[in-house]
Formats: structure tokens, sequence, C-alpha cells
């Protein structure tokens, strides 16, 4: 999927003894979005701002060792090891030491002559390397403006944790005019190292400079145009990930030393088979407690009281994405945790003051977020007209947020289909969900509309399940009633098998628990998403009471 982005100069960072101007060209192809203001709380920003870059250039994917020097050193030894033996059985050891030494001698001068190739042929390397992680940290980061605060989003390298920054504008001073919208930045590697200039004695100057929008296209050659064609898996991580966050998690709140305790143990003990995971023992009333695995150690959180109705016990996988929440523990107030469930995403959400920083990982490192589940599957599915997305969608961007129960009381709309129609602006990248403050807002994630029918059917699981209900093959039986929910029981005959699914859906239909008797689900459980043949069973039931 290619994207266009077109800058006007390149952002900046101007740093000097007595201040600090940080100056983030915006894409001028996109809509007129600019912000200025005096940073209030300088460390707490470059704290901040310095965790998002720990989640740009995260890549824990599994990486082999280079071996090329190690094997061409052993087919050296193993040459010389058959020279040795020969000449223990020769009786002309002294010829073949001589001739030895004359090929000594002849590699050391064809390693001399061939050094300047060597040494040059490293460079080009290294600068591979240099500019295929820029391109990367150009791609992820964009900024929304709104009317309450200014957050930034990127996606880590492996595609496997998404991070979340937003500065109320209680953290500025001296706010100028700005204009509310999202826009992608130019983002160089650089930027990190004068990043840590900034200071508190310094003021320090933020701004997405408005000028970009205002220059003559005349004047080309000040212009960085960039045409980068992004997997469609980086764009549905972005789209998974907005979905996820609005589904329902066990949430609770940790104390930042005992987010401190959890990076503490995992520095001082390194595993050497699995399981890598740590569990949470969440019992109402009591201190949070984690488990290590391997090695079952327990850390009990007193600070840290669960104060949910019903006990948990949730494993999560890739615990050491956890390190990027170090640098904010010192800044932080508490961290508030939503777990999805065992093996499946979880948020951590650190509270700044004015500013808050949400970490948000895939089920395990490996299994990225493009992977890790269709969430947008699980998300409120049901039919909307065309006319009231519209209305709820120009509803949220005359405030540009909104919480779902003020928005459906405003334009006077059933609940479930405002969450429908603003789960449908969700997956198409034009809405995110604020897990801090529990409003959607507008974000526009691209300039141009998504190719939605490419990335939705990319999994195709609900194709199938759109193919079974096309063939009738769905038997849907009586919906029972159960706990606010209800309870979807039918029989899906796919080929010359027939498979019994059973779903639960809650009050905002969204898919809260289900089971199939197919070998996916038995394989998967949920934490891949649900079988085609509960997505078929779904489909079925609102075609039947549409």
């Amino acid at each position: 999927m290619e994207f266009e982005y077109k800058y006007h100069g390149s952002t900046a960072v101007d740093s000097s003894a007595r201040a600090t101007n940080m100056s983030f060209s915006p894409d001028t192809r996109r809509e007129p979005t600019y912000f200025r203001g005096e940073l209030r709380q300088s460390l707490e920003f470059r704290e901040a701002i310095s965790a998002l870059n720990a989640v740009v250039v995260s890549d824990l994917r599994y990486k082999p060792k280079d071996k090329t020097v190690y094997k061409a050193w052993l087919a050296q030894q193993e040459q010389l090891n058959w020279q040795n033996v020969a000449i223990q059985r020769s009786r002309n050891a002294a010829q073949v030491k001589d001739l030895q030494g004359e090929l000594d001698r002849l590699r050391a001068t064809s390693h001399t002559r061939m050094a300047t190739f060597y040494s040059a042929r490293q460079k080009y390397f290294d600068y591979l390397y240099k500019k295929d992680r820029d391109a990367w940290f150009v791609l992820d980061p964009v900024i929304t403006v709104h009317p309450d605060e200014v957050f930034f989003e990127c996606f880590s390298q492996d595609e496997s944790t998404y991070g979340r920054l937003g500065a109320s504008y209680e953290v500025f001073d001296n706010i100028g005019e700005f204009a509310c919208g999202t826009t992608n930045i130019d983002y160089s590697a650089d930027l990190y190292n004068e990043f840590q200039k900034i200071r508190r004695y310094k003021k320090t100057l933020f701004q997405v400079d408005p000028s970009g929008f205002e220059v003559q296209t005349t004047a080309e050659d000040t212009f960085k145009e960039l045409k980068i064609d992004l997997p469609d898996s980086w764009v549905r991580g972005f789209l998974q990930v907005s979905s996820a966050m609005t589904l329902p998690t066990v949430s609770f709140d940790l104390h930042p030393m005992d987010v401190h305790n959890l990076c503490f143990v995992l520095r001082r003990n390194k595993e050497k088979s699995g399981p890598r995971s740590m569990r949470y023992i969440l019992k109402p009333g009591q201190p949070v407690q984690v488990v290590f695995e391997p090695w079952n150690r327990v850390v009990t959180f007193p600070r840290s009281p669960y104060l949910g109705d019903k006990e948990h016990e949730i494993r999560v996988w890739g615990r050491r994405r956890l390190f990027i929440l170090e640098r904010l523990i010192q800044s932080a107030r508490k961290f508030t945790v939503h777990l999805l469930g065992s093996g499946l995403p979880s948020f951590y959400i650190a509270d700044l003051g004015h500013m808050n920083f949400t970490l948000g990982l895939s089920g395990w490192t490996a299994n990225d977020w493009s992977q890790a589940g269709n969430f947008d599957l699980m998300a409120p599915r049901a039919e909307v007209d065309e006319f009231t997305k519209r209305r709820v969608f120009d509803g949220l961007k005359k405030h540009w947020f909104a919480a779902p129960d003020a928005l459906a009381r405003s334009l006077e709309l059933d609940r479930s289909a405002v969450l429908a129609a603003l789960g449908i602006y969700t997956q198409a990248g034009r809405a995110i969900y604020d897990l801090n403050k529990q409003v959607y807002r507008v974000r526009e994630l691209s300039r141009d509309p998504l190719p939605i029918g490419k990335l939705r059917f990319a999994n195709d699981r609900e194709q199938a399940a759109d193919r079974l209900v096309s063939d009738k093959t769905v038997q849907l039986r009586p919906a029972d009633e159960v706990a606010g929910g209800l309870r979807l029981r039918g029989k899906v005959k796919d080929g010359a098998r027939s498979y019994e699914p059973e779903l639960v859906i809650d009050r905002d239909q969204r898919l809260a628990s289900a089971t199939c008797t197919c070998n996916f689900y038995t394989q998967n459980k949920l934490y891949k998403g649900p079988c085609e043949h509960i997505l078929a069973l779904r489909i079925q039931h609102r075609r039947t009471n549409s």
C-alpha cells in the first residue's frame, strides 16, 4: 500500500544554552494541522517522548547470529587439523611446515591487500542499516491536535508494540493559534539525541509548523517528498489496535514502584526455557500478585489492591517489552493495566499528570498486531445505515471527541447504533478509542480513504463466514438471554462436516465469549479471533433480526 508524504523542510530541534526550539514539519498534502506553545513540563515531556522513541525503534523479533566468520574459521581450522594429521603420519613433516609457513605469508599478504575493500564493504553495510532504520522512523509517527490535547501515535518495527503519548494543554504555556486534525510528521533518527538536551531551566518551544501550508508549490526545492510502500500488515495492525481498545478488559492500577519491581525481576533473571509468561493473580480486595514463569517467583504488590468483584488469573507473554515503561516510572503517578485475557493483548497507561502514555502490547512478540487476532471481528457488528453513520461521525467531529452515551443523547439515537457506527469508523482508521479518557476521538490515519475491503478480507475467516451464510448452511436456534446479553447457538455445515458454534453477545453487541467444535477453535480458542463458524452464526442472527 503506497503512501505519499510531502514535507516543507525537515523536523528539527535547535538547542542552545538558553532555549530549545522543537519544530515538527507536517505533511503538506493533508488538511492544515498546526500547533504552537512553550513547554511548561519540559522534563516530563522529554522522558515521555523518549519512551515513545523506544517504541519506534523496538524490534524484539528473533535474530539468528551471524556465523559467517565462525564458519570461515571452522573451515580453516578443519584444514589445519587435516594438515596436522598429515604431519604426524608423514615422513616429510619439515617440508609440510615450510609449505604451511609460506601459505600463512600468502594469506597475510592477501588480507593486507583486501583490507581497504573489507573496510569499504562494512561502511556500506552500516550505511544501508542506518538508511533503512531512518525510513522506519519517518513512517510511524502521526500527530493529532484536538481541542483538549495533542497526541502522538507510533508503531514498533516488529509491529507488536503500539505507543501513544497524549499531552493536554496544561503542559504548555503561551499557546498560539492551532488547527485541529491529524497529520504525519517528519521524524528522523537524530531527533532522539536532541530530545535529551531538553532541560527545566531552558525555555522549550514546541510547534507543528504551520508555514508548511503557506509555501507556494514553485519552491519545490524546499520540499521533501516521499513515496513509501507500506506493508498491509502495518496499516492492519494500527486498525487492530484501535479495535482492541474498544473491547471489555479486566482493569486495575499499579503503583509506579510496582512497575519498577516488574522490570527489576526481569532484569535480574534470564529465562533459558519456557514458559516465558507472567501470571496476574487478581482477587477482590487483595493485593495484585504476579507469578514469573518459568521460575514461579511470586511478587506481591501491597500498594496496589485489586478493586474488581471477580477473581481472575490472566497470563501474558512478551513481557520484556515492559522495559519501555522504565523511563516513565519517576514521573508517573500510577499505571493503569487493561488485560483482554490470557494470551490476548494488554494495555498499560502511565498517568503523568497532564500527560498520559499508552503502551499497547500484542499477545506475544512474535504474534504481531496484524496477526494477533482480528479484534475488529469481535467489535460491535450491528447494521447501521449510511445516513446514521454520517450523523454519528459529523456529531463526533463537531467536538472532535465524545463519550458514546453523550453522543447518543445529543443525536437522539440508540446507544447500540452509535457504538456500531463508531466501531465502523474505528475499523476504517478514521476514529480511535481513547482508553485513558474513555472517549472516541476523530483521527484520520491517512489522507486518502483506506482500502477497507482489501484490509478487512486479508483474513479469510470472515469471507468464509459470508460464504457459509450465502450458501444457507447455517441453522440458528432460538436465542437465550443471559446476564444482560444474548446466547446464540446453532449448527453450521461446512463441506461434509457440521459444527456447533455457541457465542454470547453483550449489551454493546460485542463478542463476550464463544466456543465451537471445529479444529481452528480447538487449537486457538479466541487467541486468533473467532472461527468462520462463530462468525457465520453471528451474521445469520444479525440478518434474521434486521
